[in-house]
């Protein structure tokens, strides 16, 4: 079983963003950059499978600047076998041109798995996995929660409106992974004495031009101080005058 988990390398949650000179990238000043987090389901989810069925290969597949490493390192030190970096210097790369990236070194790989994340935190695009498999033109099964694999197919859960939803796919194909399908484990100490041996293979990625730019980015704006306007139910007619005419709400 050759898994694939195409993740990414993203901003920490506790990091204090802040616009860079330019005005439409972040200042990457100071910032403390990661695994994305739900890429790390995605991880956790490929070395089950993999010490369930007793072999195969899990492999890191990682589009971003060189910094990219560390993130491949800590998941190595998890337990993955080798990484890939394709390597590039662009500040802002779009879901197509991400997802091209991705799928023309995909086509170069063996695989009957792939992982990835539900969505990235930095832009919450949640598109690679769909375009994905729109490229490779295999089946994708997104924010799934739980997973089987049984006689070359995945039997996928994935929670919907008022329900749960189960999906059958065939293999080779995409899974994206949610909250909830597991419990990502932490690095043991020797695996992450023994990440610093596994190898992590450099290329150039071959992908299209993105389609999308960014013109701006701007900080929200301030929030308005509070307003008590008294305590007890004498307050109350006051506070629906105030969320009626002021608030606009009700």
């Amino acid at each position: 079983m050759n898994i694939v988990v195409c993740m990414k390398q993203v901003p920490d949650t506790e990091t204090k963003v802040r616009i860079g000179a330019d005005g439409k990238t972040i200042d990457p000043t100071d910032v403390n950059y990661v695994i994305n987090p739900y890429d790390e389901f995605a991880i956790e989810e490929a070395l089950r499978i993999k010490e369930k069925l007793g072999e195969g290969e899990v492999t890191i597949l990682s589009l971003g600047p060189e910094r990219a490493t560390t993130a491949i390192r800590s998941a190595l030190a998890m337990g993955a076998d080798k990484g890939v970096l394709l390597k590039t210097d662009d500040t802002y790369l779009d879901s197509h041109a991400v997802a091209t990236g991705l799928a023309n070194a995909l086509k170069e790989m063996k695989y009957d798995l792939i992982f990835l994340g539900k969505q990235a935190i930095d832009d919450d695009s949640a598109q690679i996995g769909p375009r994905l498999s729109v490229l490779l033109d295999i089946p994708c099964i997104t924010v799934v929660t739980k997973l089987e694999l049984e006689d070359g197919k995945i039997i996928a859960e994935r929670e919907v409106e008022g329900g749960t939803q189960v999906i059958e796919a065939s293999l080779p194909a995409i899974v994206t992974a949610q909250k909830g399908l597991n419990e990502p484990r932490y690095a043991s100490l020797k695996g992450i004495m023994m990440a610093k041996k596994k190898p992590i293979e450099e290329k150039s990625p071959v992908m299209e031009e993105a389609k999308i730019s960014v013109l701006k980015m701007e900080y929200p704006p301030e929030r308005k101080g509070g307003k008590i306007v008294g305590s007890g139910k004498e307050a109350v007619p006051e506070l629906v005058k105030l969320l009626h005419e002021e608030a606009k709400v009700i």
